[in-house]
């Protein structure tokens, strides 16, 4: 029996794959809600490919979960039933397992350190686990720094975690993490998830400071740390067989447009992760600022985390990314 999601998503392709058979369309597929900076990335992306193609190519947007969830999304774009999808880096770890390296627990200091790493040789190498996916890569937007909340207590050691029935994105590594320190980490689709809190099902989750507010979270959310115990990437894919039946000039025009819609969003990322907790803690939220101590333990606790995620990595991509961070002087 088709659910009435699978009817809607196939109504709207099919509008799309008519309007395709009279003019060139881009379907995009997203699960952030519209006022994310990455929705407004696509928007933009929308009108300089409009302008460089001089109106031969559309893009039809569908944010907020209009085709499905963000599993659902991959696997759209992996079977080419959508063009392109922008969704979490972790969503694609199954899939492309090598993309769990730029997802290692307190692995960068900042957000230059982390697109230092992504675009370069590091994520040249990523771009060809994906490619061997069926999948291409177009760059990555941020999604930033993950922060902790929860319905029970505040956070100020670890032990105020052990316990705690904690949301994740379906990636290993993450998992893995929150193990570690003592939480019941459940991996779970974001479009189940507000209403996961709201019934109690879980007792937190851990996103950007920007997402959580513009999901509503706090709403269904008393608590909020800044923890910051993941840099998150934001992979902007297509199908890769699609995109490469693409006459060369159009190719071109489609990253030229995404290069800027990607600069674009870096910014515009940073001031709504600024503003992002402030609104939050305006909203009702309880902040708690972690300690030097507490950051100095999570690290501790989580060490081993990271040294078992390379283990099951190729070691040659192992290697370019510590002679990357050396680089850094990480």
């Amino acid at each position: 029996m088709l659910t009435l999601r699978t009817l809607l998503v196939t109504s709207a392709l099919t509008l799309t794959v008519a309007s395709a058979q009279a003019k060139d369309v881009i379907r995009v597929a997203g699960n952030f809600d519209m006022e994310h900076s990455s929705s407004l990335a696509l928007i933009k992306f929308e009108k300089e490919l409009e302008r460089l193609s001089n109106g031969e190519i559309d893009v039809n947007i569908f944010p907020a979960q209009q085709l499905g969830g963000a599993a659902e999304n991959v696997q759209a774009v992996k079977i080419g039933a959508v063009e392109l999808m922008w969704v979490g880096t972790a969503y694609l770890t199954r899939t492309v397992p090598e993309l769990e390296i730029i997802g290692l627990p307190f692995q960068f200091p900042d957000r230059k350190a982390a697109f230092d790493i992504v675009d370069g040789p590091v994520g040249a190498a990523l771009d060809k686990a994906m490619a061997a996916e069926g999948l291409t890569s177009m760059g990555y937007m941020e999604l930033g720094f993950r922060n902790l909340t929860n319905n029970i207590r505040p956070i100020t050691t670890v032990d105020d975690i052990k316990g705690l029935k904690i949301r994740l994105q379906p990636n290993e590594t993450h998992l893995a993490t929150f193990r570690a320190l003592g939480a019941n980490p459940v991996a779970m689709d974001v479009k189940e998830l507000y209403s996961a809190m709201e019934q109690g099902v879980i007792d937190g989750q851990e996103n950007p400071f920007a997402i959580i507010n513009v999901a509503g979270y706090a709403e269904v959310q008393k608590y909020i740390s800044n923890t910051g115990h993941f840099f998150d990437f934001i992979s902007v894919v297509s199908n890769k067989k699609w995109f490469d039946s693409l006459e060369p000039n159009t190719k071109e025009i489609v990253r030229e447009a995404m290069t800027i819609a990607i600069d674009y969003q870096r910014g515009l990322a940073a001031e709504q992760d600024s503003l992002g907790l402030n609104t939050l803690i305006q909203k009702g939220m309880t902040y708690t600022e972690v300690s030097p101590e507490l950051a100095s333990d999570l690290r501790e606790k989580t060490a081993n985390v990271a040294t078992e995620t390379k283990k099951r990595l190729d070691p040659d991509l192992v290697t370019l990314l510590d002679s990357e961070v050396s680089k850094l002087g990480m």
